[in-house]
């Protein structure tokens, strides 16, 4: 066969039976991601916890997945916890994230009981407390720092370094004023603390770095304050493979060293080790999704460039246009053809920047041909827009081999359904 087999599916046939363009996700390769999060770090190292950062990809069904798996789901909107309150979420496994939650998605989180609000700025601390008082809940929270660190990956998907948008900044003056107003409050308890480096990170190196930074924090805060951190939230941002250049690492090379360099510290500085968390997400649904396209326009620049365009592009994946975001693609129904030309994947919006990919070696391509582009299991379909009014894919979901449709394809109507 010629086409292209992906998670034991022929990709030609799902692009006949659903039309493109089609978001394509692998369940099995979840469930194996999620299994080795539980064999790896939550079976293998006591007081542990995984959660899934649910804004690479979610919809109901993939709630549902995670709800099956047991870990719990990190959330940085009431659109994404109200995803989750449908599925009947575990809400004491929710841990709710975002640098500027509004008032109406925290009193959503605090009455239906989430697990953790990480706070972001000092003044949410009175809206949190206000809102518990009202319902006469007390409220768990973690402080997000900024610990200063600056990883090596697209500035635009850095979140530790000392100017960020994200966290409470790592200076004597504000931990102190932070500090001190937690421990005065009565429905909001502090537990610890959460950073966050940054994404697509592929070396350990940094959280290590930021691992050694919030435990001298930890043992700032109990020998001033006399307040034991129960737990430490050390993110995720795992990296995955997108191009030649980029590998996903198995979960243990990040792990392991995270728990004995936070072993390692607390013993030196007699400190009682906290719950561990991590969040995941791009590392468990990126590599597991495909965005298959038809091939349309075919232009031929002599001497310069071939231009292949396809019938999707920015609204369904704008991550090359926002960061210059790397892919790999096939062309599905000439699979096993020799590569022989070298093309430039276009997308069909009225931007020059909606290019997939440049320089793609292709077979002889042809109008009608398909191309899957690889590794879109996260940021495509939870970041895609409806700009120049087209609308967003269906997304299917293969499992053992058969395939089941969980997301609808919209349509015009969909589209103009809040017009007036």
């Amino acid at each position: 066969m010629n086409n292209y087999i992906f998670a034991g599916c022929d990709t030609v046939k799902l692009a006949e039976k659903y039309k493109t363009p089609l978001y394509v996700m692998s369940e099995d390769y979840i469930k194996d991601r999620l299994r080795e999060i539980r064999e790896d770090f939550l079976d293998k190292n006591p007081k542990t916890m995984a959660v899934y950062a649910s804004k690479a990809f979610l919809t109901k069904e993939m709630a549902r997945i995670i709800k099956e798996s047991g870990i719990g789901m990190d959330v940085v909107s009431g659109g994404e916890l109200y995803t989750a309150i449908q599925v009947e979420f575990p809400m004491e496994k929710i841990i709710f994230h975002g640098n500027n939650k509004t008032i109406d998605e925290l009193e959503l989180a605090i009455e239906n009981n989430v697990g953790r609000i990480v706070v972001d700025h000092l003044e949410e601390m009175d809206i949190i407390e206000e809102i518990a008082k009202k319902h006469n809940k007390k409220v768990h929270i973690l402080f997000r720092i900024s610990p200063g660190i600056d990883s090596h990956t697209h500035k635009y998907i850095q979140t530790g370094q000392v100017d960020s948008k994200f966290g409470i900044p790592l200076d004597e003056k504000t931990i102190k004023t932070a500090m001190e107003k937690v421990l005065k409050l009565e429905f909001t308890e502090l537990l610890g603390f959460h950073f966050h480096i940054g994404s697509q990170i592929s070396d350990n190196g940094n959280h290590i770095k930021a691992i050694q930074i919030m435990t001298q924090l930890m043992k700032k805060v109990k020998d001033e304050y006399g307040f034991i951190v129960k737990e430490l939230n050390t993110g995720g941002g795992y990296g995955i493979h997108y191009s030649e250049s980029e590998e996903r690492k198995p979960l243990a090379y990040f792990t392991d060293s995270i728990i004995e360099e936070i072993e390692d510290r607390c013993k030196e500085y007699e400190l009682e080790r906290p719950l561990v968390i991590i969040e995941p997400g791009r590392w468990v649904v990126g590599e597991a999704g495909i965005t298959i396209y038809t091939i349309g326009a075919i232009k031929e620049i002599p001497g310069i460039r071939t231009y292949v365009s396809i019938d999707g592009g920015m609204p369904d994946n704008p991550r090359p246009s926002l960061y210059e975001a790397k892919y790999e693609a096939i062309v599905i129904n000439k699979a096993e053809e020799e590569l022989t030309d070298v093309v430039t994947v276009a997308g069909k919006c009225c931007e020059s920047g909606d290019i997939l990919i440049w320089d793609l070696k292709v077979p002889k391509v042809e109008t009608g041909d398909m191309l899957a582009v690889l590794s879109t299991g996260a940021y495509n379909y939870s970041m895609s827009s409806n700009y120049n009014r087209i609308p967003r894919p269906a997304v299917v979901m293969l499992s053992e081999g058969k395939d089941r449709l969980i997301v609808k394809r919209e349509n015009y109507d969909d589209i103009l359904r809040n017009d007036i």
